[in-house]
Order: structure tokens, then C-alpha cells, then sequence
């Protein structure tokens, strides 16, 4: 089994277009990405910490109403 990483800003992005999500938008403090009609802010770091991550993914899983496991994650790179 894979372990979670810290991620670059660019792969994050291009992990989520995977996922089904479209932007990233300019916004007013931060970019987002849009899934249907959920908007994900994306913070504006060049990399995002353990916890950081954690937290996005956590948003994102809610608004896909499913659970996105290490490997599945990993595998979307």
C-alpha cells in the first residue's frame, strides 16, 4: 500500500482535472476549480503540506461522495 506525500501545486491540479474537476479560475483571494456546482478553493502554494493535503482531499471527497484512498491518488499522476 502507498502512503500519502506532500504535493506540488501542478500535480495537485492535474490530479483533480483527473478527478473530473475544471480551472483553475482566477477568484478573489484564491483560484478554484469547479465539480458540477462545487467550487474547491485551491490555495495559492507551490506546495502543500501533509495536512494541507489532507484537508483539500477531505473537501474533495465530500463533494465527490466518495473516499479517494493513497493508491488511488498516486495511480492518478
Amino acid at each position: 500500500m502507498k502512503q500519502w506525500h506532500p504535493c506540488k501545486r501542478r500535480i495537485l491540479i492535474k490530479r483533480l482535472r483527473k478527478l473530473g474537476f475544471n480551472g483553475p479560475f482566477s477568484g478573489t483571494h484564491h483560484q478554484f476549480m469547479v465539480f458540477g456546482y462545487h467550487r474547491l478553493s485551491i490555495p495559492s502554494n507551490t506546495e502543500y503540506s501533509l495536512p494541507q493535503l489532507r484537508m483539500i482531499l477531505n473537501e474533495v471527497e465530500s463533494i465527490l461522495e466518495r473516499s479517494i484512498t493513497a493508491n488511488e491518488w498516486n495511480s492518478l499522476a
